[in-house]
């Protein structure tokens, strides 16, 4: 089995053990005894999880428990009270499980992905990103999810969270706590509609309504259903992939600002 290297090691520890979006004092030390690592005491939270990993990788001669560490420490249950820290967290390990080829997906499940050599790679894989939409005029409200730690490993991310911007969008303007295609029927569904991207008045315009609406519950098909996860690992995204999904995104993002909310008797 395959070691991690120093800097692996350093760098996961330092993403697990990230100040502000980390793990806390207490769930290092009940991680650390249920992956059966030694704690090695009161340190500050990197140096004290890099100190076990490079104990217990030199101890057993492979990587088992450091991997369980990180399969314990990343499952989504763990964050059922404060489900706000689980995506930062998620998004700093995958940063650095990228240089070792390893990725865990939103359902906390470790698995294979492309390796990249160089932080500046990912930051380029950024820029590049970025700029190319910048060209095409892309909506801002996707052009921030165009973040190194996204691309990270592949471009599959930057593209899902871009997604889930539009749900987050209809719920802001409406008030609603619904998701996927739930929220879009109760937004753009009904006579008249939460949110109307048209006066409705002609056939073509209904038919632009329901097609929007099927739209947009496609591009939740694709990224946001519960196995969006193992989409992920069997889609080698490119860059010219990312580019024409965000600029779908983009699109939906510019009807949904644009639309209106009819009053309702």
């Amino acid at each position: 089995m395959a070691f991690f290297t120093q800097d692996q090691l350093e760098a996961i520890a330092g993403a697990l053990g990230d100040t502000a979006q980390g793990l806390t004092g207490p769930e290092i030390q009940y991680l650390l005894v249920s992956s059966k690592m030694t704690d090695p005491g009161p340190l500050t939270k990197r140096i004290r999880l890099y100190n076990a990993f490079v104990e217990s990788q030199n101890t057993t001669q492979n990587r088992t428990h450091v991997l369980e560490f990180i399969r314990l420490s990343m499952k989504p249950a763990r964050y059922s009270r404060e489900p706000e820290r689980y995506e930062p967290m998620r998004a700093l390990l995958n940063q650095a499980l990228a240089f070792a080829g390893l990725v865990i997906d939103q359902a906390g499940n470790l698995a294979s992905s492309e390796a990249v050599q160089t932080l500046p790679e990912a930051q380029r894989r950024a820029r590049e990103l970025r700029s190319d939409l910048e060209g095409r005029g892309v909506h801002p409200d996707v052009l921030k999810f165009c973040r190194a730690e996204l691309l990270a490993d592949n471009y599959f991310h930057a593209v899902q969270e871009a997604v889930k911007s539009v749900a987050e969008k209809m719920r802001a303007r409406t008030g609603l706590t619904d998701d996927g295609a739930a929220l879009v029927d109760r937004v753009l569904g009904g006579e008249p509609p939460l949110l109307a991207i048209n006066s409705r008045k002609t056939a073509s315009e209904r038919s632009e309504k329901i097609g929007f609406a099927n739209l947009i519950r496609g591009t939740f098909g694709m990224f946001r259903n519960p196995t969006a996860h193992e989409a992920r690992l069997h889609w080698a995204m490119t860059k010219e992939d990312a580019e024409d999904l965000l600029t779908i995104v983009s699109l939906i993002h510019r009807r949904l600002d644009k639309a209106e909310m009819p009053p309702r008797v």
